[in-house]
């Protein structure tokens, strides 16, 4: 495939909506583990990546390598940082651990398992399919940590892999070493669970007490495999409580068990830094609420599974988090008015300027941006809305709140009168400004408001 042929396939793949990318991979990978040779299978399935992390992972044809990977797919994440984070797996660590595996650990055993899966698969025998899978995920294990046990295969392996990849192949060793266990935990706690509920608790307790003796490094593991699982993350707070029997955090965390809290605490950072990374007055206004959002439901969650301490690490990290948070936010809070209102420019009428203030319809050449950076403020505010009070910003957005309805209702009524004007010129001076007016009334107010007040103006031209 020639390289402007790859790229135009991956522009137009990336661009399939998930339940569109999931049934098209569903094929590819059914072609591929038929041995199809007339496709580019790995940079199709590369291309869609993206859409189908957002699609359910129920559907996906079960192949030799998801398989590989099931034991610690509850540790994976789509980005992976400068260093390695114990309890996260790079997706990215997937393919060159694998690749390192297959041709240089165990190349016969990896091909012989390979072999034995699709030929497994393509009699939809599904048992038999995880009975290989097991197998091989011990052999894996083991292999992995022979061949990362000495300096001089560690450095070989180095060279293979690069540094975070390497970290990310010794976890992926330790959780393919309890693979059995890890199925227990899947099986009772299906993707999305509800809640967790005491029953459940008990269940995975039983599962820690027994990987406590067989693997002690792999028994914290439970409970960050238990929090990718819950829609509501934090929950699994409540199995390293019940275990410590404590519920302060400067307890919990200085156990093996505090790994989910450890993991918890990295992505308020993460998404505290995010915000705080934000610069005005060019950002992503949804991408800034899905992270605040995201922020104050698990900071709030978070505080209330367990008690956090001002003095205890946890605590600190919270308090810096938000206050950080709540700087950032209170400093968006002061200029949206600002850049809100330049969108609605006004001036004092009369000829010396002494009349009352009204719209000022003089031709600006950059009100097209000035009202998109607007209306991008204006949805700030209102996304804001239930965020502010929990993200310790609530004062600063009452106040902009306020102050941008009040001057806009008036703002209103004043560019109507224009509207109403006999004079086509001022009213066609007036028009782009009135469109402003009637986009903001539609974020801040309602749709409905809009409406009346486009309705009223239309009343006006008619009349």
């Amino acid at each position: 495939m020639l390289p402007t042929q790859e790229k135009l396939l991956r522009s137009l793949l990336g661009r399939l909506p998930p339940a569109t990318a999931q049934q098209l991979a569903r094929a590819i990978e059914a072609d591929k583990l038929y041995d199809g040779k007339g496709l580019p299978h790995d940079v199709i399935l590369e291309s869609l990546r993206p859409a189908l992390r957002q699609a359910p992972p129920e559907g996906r044809v079960l192949t030799p390598l998801r398989l590989f990977c099931q034991p610690f797919e509850d540790l994976l994440i789509n980005a992976g940082g400068k260093a390695k984070l114990k309890g996260r797996i790079a997706r990215e660590s997937i393919l060159p651990v694998w690749t390192w595996i297959s041709t240089t650990v165990l190349p016969e055993e990896a091909q012989s398992y390979s072999n034995d899966v699709r030929q497994a698969i393509e009699k939809q025998d599904v048992t038999s399919a995880y009975s290989f899978a097991t197998r091989f995920w011990s052999t894996c294990s083991a292999a992995i940590g022979a061949a990362l046990a000495n300096e001089a295969s560690r450095s070989a392996a180095r060279s293979a892999l690069g540094d975070l990849a390497l970290a990310d192949a010794s976890e992926m060793a330790l959780m393919l070493g309890i693979g059995g266990k890890v199925l227990e935990v899947q099986k009772k706690l299906p993707r999305g669970t509800a809640t967790l509920t005491e029953e459940l608790i008990w269940s995975l307790r039983e599962i820690y007490d027994a990987l406590l003796q067989t693997n002690s490094d792999a028994a914290p593991y439970v409970t960050v495999i238990t929090m990718s699982r819950l829609a509501k993350p934090w929950e699994a707070l409540r199995l390293p409580l019940m275990i410590v029997r404590k519920t302060q955090d400067t307890l919990i965390s200085s156990t093996d068990m505090g790994l989910a809290g450890e993991l918890l605490f990295h992505d308020l950072e993460d998404y505290a830094f995010q915000i705080r990374a934000v610069r005005q007055p060019h950002f992503d206004v949804d991408v800034l609420l899905r992270n605040l959002s995201r922020f104050t439901e698990l900071s709030s969650a978070v505080v209330k599974e367990i008690e956090i301490r001002r003095d205890g690490r946890w605590g600190q990290n919270l308090l810096k988090d938000r206050s950080l948070v709540g700087t950032t936010m209170d400093a968006m809070m002061q200029k949206a008015p600002k850049e809100i209102l330049a969108a609605l420019p006004m001036h004092k009428s009369g000829s010396y300027g002494g009349g009352p203030r009204v719209p000022n319809i003089e031709h600006m050449p950059d009100q097209e941006e000035k009202t998109e950076r607007a209306i991008r403020y204006a949805k700030l505010i209102i996304g804001c809305r239930h965020l502010a009070s929990r993200a310790s910003f609530g004062a600063t957005h009452k106040d902009a709140s306020d102050e941008v309805e009040r001057e806009l209702r008036v703002y209103n009524e004043d560019i109507v009168k224009l509207m109403r004007d006999p004079d086509e010129i001022k009213r066609g001076k007036a028009e782009p400004f009135f469109r402003a007016a009637i986009d903001l009334t539609a974020v801040l107010f309602s749709e409905e408001e809009a409406d009346f007040l486009r309705r009223r103006a239309r009343a006006s031209i008619a009349a």
